[in-house]
């Protein structure tokens, strides 16, 4: 048997090596690779035609099947198909997802697939499966794809090697700013809003006459984005400039309305278009909610009659309500407002991810048309220069027509004799040699080629007539005459830059203003008018009502204020519990036993024609959690709040509104207390009762004021023990109550009598006292209100 330590995977004495280090290695790199392709194939556009990959091969997939424009439409299913099958190895439901996004007028400012069927509408609603719809190229689509077929871009081969992709598109005009691009990676993300075409080509024209224009001077023609849905920016202009010199930033977006006159002193607010990427139909359940709750008491209906247009009907509650004011609370609680995020992180020359500035992404654009126009001319001057020499070889064959047929009709190899033959370029015609001489470098003057040869061999008998050697030495002068401007074109950057301009032209013309109704400015400015916060209450008609809080937690408010002994209907096996009279301005605090303070409307509650609501769906009070009391706010107003273990304190109304449904704690209670009485503070003295009917009255001077906490002992309770052993609270704290000294202590008796007390020094003492046996008369139930 060999040593352990002879095995070379072991180390030394057999020691297992750290295998750490190679797992980190090989999970980091596997990651990076995984991120990569994450950022470069998948959620990052290009700079140049402002594409993902998944789009660029759908509408390089519409090209190959002839879908243009003008022509007929496809099964989506089948474009889905081939994009799937040929270039795209993904779900067929992620392409047709991404294919019917381009076809969405309201996602998407200049759509690049015309759909036919159903695609989805701005309520949120699903397009039809791809088996339903069908689908073709638009205009804007073919812009992008014009020069693909003239060598204008870098072709690769797919992912199984059967066929070759175009590694970016020619684009004829700034897609990644003119529709837009949202997109997560790994680590980083890419949010980028539409703009509008004329006025990209404007600020790239400038930037063409002046390369070095400022970022600040971009705005004069890009003064911000152009949404497809409109809508109305209200961001300062120095924000903006911000946002587009650094790539991040943010705009406010709000919807376009505009006040409708019904007549007799009636109005309603129609809005006409909603912030971008906003749910028509959500949108609508919001406001719906934002009524329900009362949360915009103001406003009293909202109803759709949009047809293909956006037509929202905002119904105030009175005719007397201000329309700004009622705006303004929607622009503040609801999507009527939105903020759309920038973050230009795209891949600049398809590789490197960057987050640019405006007059970057616009550069890198420009920089492409050049390299599109310099490739397309490049090729241009090679399919011209193979046409020169196929026309040089027939004219020669005019010259020597008789000895070419001789040739062709008697010589076993009539190619490799052509090839051979030095042939007479000189013309009996009225034409001088020079007119018939090659402008090729390397073509001789009576020397066929291998080409030319092939060419006239495919002559037909036809094309020998008189008037086709006119034509083709006009063919060949005009090829002539665009070859030098080709030269030209190629060897100067002003020439270059000058035919950019002329198609930016070109471009502005085809989608600008002209290109329908969306090729004028759909986004318009705005300064942004803020609405004060306006308190609740005066917002809302002040009314009486009585509010019923029964056992179970069913909260209702009645009209009017009605006598509190009428006998009201409640759910089988509850009653009422709190009854008292408010108004509908009036802020209501419910008080948990977990010490907690909860603030409701009370305009917001229900009505009273029923059993009312649940408490509790209006608040988070928690199943475990009983009410222990509900009062009127009274602003000024102060608080004494005590738990059942006899700790309080005095708390100012105002620090025990809470803004949120979780409400805000005021009391700690712990250790089986919980909070016990809250009562207005009335007077100058304190009378507390014990379960165990111990009496005590002390100064409110010797309790202080908190906002939150524990408090301080109120009253001593002794410590007994309990049936199982157990220390125990002898007592615990009953009630408490607040009064005046000079006027004596009152509480009601049975039969709804009250007995007043004009000497209380008996039970006058300390605070934290134990007290003594209550007055003569004093209630068995140990409160002082029954």
């Amino acid at each position: 048997m060999s040593d352990i330590t002879d095995d070379p995977d072991l180390g030394p004495s057999g020691a297992v090596p750290d295998l750490a280090e190679p797992l980190r290695r090989a999970i980091g790199e596997r990651y990076l690779q995984y991120a990569l392709s994450t950022i470069m194939h998948r959620a990052l556009p290009d700079a140049r035609d402002g594409l993902k990959p998944v789009h660029r091969r759908i509408l390089y997939a519409m090209r190959e099947l002839r879908l243009s424009s003008t022509g007929g439409f496809r099964k989506s299913a089948k474009i889905s198909g081939d994009v799937m099958g040929n270039y795209h190895p993904h779900g067929d439901s992620a392409i047709y997802d991404a294919m019917a996004r381009l076809a969405q007028d309201f996602n998407v400012r200049y759509p690049l697939v015309d759909g036919q069927g159903n695609f989805g509408n701005i309520d949120g609603d699903n397009p039809a499966a791809s088996r339903y719809t069908e689908a073709r190229m638009t205009a804007a689509a073919e812009a992008l794809l014009e020069g693909l077929a003239e060598d204008a871009v870098d072709w690769r081969e797919n992912y199984d090697g059967t066929l070759r992709e175009p590694v970016v598109l020619p684009a004829s005009f700034p897609n990644l700013l003119a529709n837009g691009s949202s997109g997560i990676a790994v680590g980083m993300a890419t949010n980028i809003p539409p703009h509008n075409i004329g006025e990209l080509i404007d600020a790239c024209q400038h930037m063409i006459k002046t390369p070095d224009v400022r970022d600040e001077t971009l705005l004069n023609y890009v003064p911000g984005p152009d949404f497809p849905t409109g809508g109305v920016i209200v961001e300062p202009r120095e924000n903006i400039a911000q946002a587009y010199l650094t790539g991040r930033g943010s705009f406010r977006l709000r919807a376009k309305w505009e006040v409708e006159d019904l007549g007799r002193g009636l109005w309603q607010i129609v809005v006409t278009e909603i912030p971008y990427q906003v749910q028509k139909s959500r949108l609508i359940e919001k406001i719906a909610e934002l009524i329900q709750l009362k949360k915009v008491p103001i406003l009293g209906d909202v109803r759709d009659e949009s047809t293909e247009d956006v037509r929202l009907i905002l119904e105030p509650k009175t005719k007397n309500v201000d329309p700004e004011m009622l705006m303004g609370l929607l622009f503040r609680n609801s999507d009527l407002e939105t903020r759309f995020s920038l973050n230009m992180n795209v891949l600049i020359d398809g590789r490197t991810p960057k987050v640019c500035s405006l007059k970057e992404v616009l550069r890198a654009w420009l920089d492409h048309r050049r390299e599109v126009l310099v490739r397309r001319s490049t090729h241009r001057v090679e399919k011209i220069d193979h046409r020169l020499e196929v026309l040089n070889g027939f004219i020669i064959a005019f010259l020597n027509l008789d000895r070419v047929i001789d040739i062709i009709r008697y010589d076993d190899a009539p190619k490799e004799a052509l090839m051979a033959e030095y042939w007479d370029a000189k013309t009996p015609r009225a034409m001088t040699e020079a007119a018939y001489v090659s402008p090729l470098p390397d073509q001789g003057r009576g020397e066929l080629s291998e080409v030319q040869a092939e060419a006239i061999l495919n002559m037909r008998l036809r094309s020998l007539r008189r008037l086709e050697e006119i034509e083709l030495v006009r063919e060949r002068d005009a090829l002539l005459e665009e070859r030098a401007g080709l030269a030209a074109l190629l060897a100067s950057d002003d020439l270059q830059w000058t035919r950019i301009s002329e198609q930016l032209r070109d471009t502005k013309k085809a989608f600008g203003k002209d290109y329908g109704p969306r090729g004028a400015r759909l986004t318009q400015f705005a300064d942004a008018k803020e609405v004060e916060d306006v308190p609740l209450e005066a917002l809302i008609d002040r009314e009486p009502v009585t509010v019923i809080l029964s056992k179970m937690g069913w909260i209702r408010a009645m009209k009017n204020h009605i006598d509190l002994g009428t006998e009201l209907k409640f759910k089988d096996g509850d009653e009422g519990r709190f009854a008292f009279h408010a108004e509908t301005t009036d802020r209501l605090l419910v008080v948990g036993s977990n010490g907690r303070f909860y603030t409701l409307a009370a305009a917001s509650l229900p009505g009273g024609r029923g059993m009312g609501e649940p408490v509790r769906l209006m608040i988070d009070l928690p199943n475990d959690v009983e009410i222990i009391d509900i009062l009127v706010h009274q602003p000024g107003a102060k608080l004494i709040v005590a738990s059942s273990a006899g700790d309080g304190f005095v708390v100012p109304e105002a620090d025990v509104i809470a803004q949120t449904r979780s409400g805000k704690q005021v009391l700690n209670v712990k250790d089986g207390a919980v909070a016990a009485v809250v009562k207005r503070v009335a007077g100058d003295h304190v009378a507390i009762v014990s379960q165990n009917r111990r009496f005590l009255v002390f100064p409110v001077s010797e309790v202080p004021e908190m906002a939150r906490g524990k408090g301080v002992r109120l009253q001593k309770y002794s410590l007994a023990r309990g049936s199982q052993g157990t220390l125990e609270l002898d007592g615990g704290l009953s009630d408490l109550t607040t009064f005046n000294m000079a006027d004596g202590l009152s509480w009601t008796m049975g039969g709804g009598n009250t007995r007043t007390e004009k000497d209380m020094g008996p039970w006058l003492a300390k605070r934290a006292g134990i007290g003594k046996q209550p007055p003569h008369g004093f209630p068995r139930d140990n409160k002082f209100s029954s």
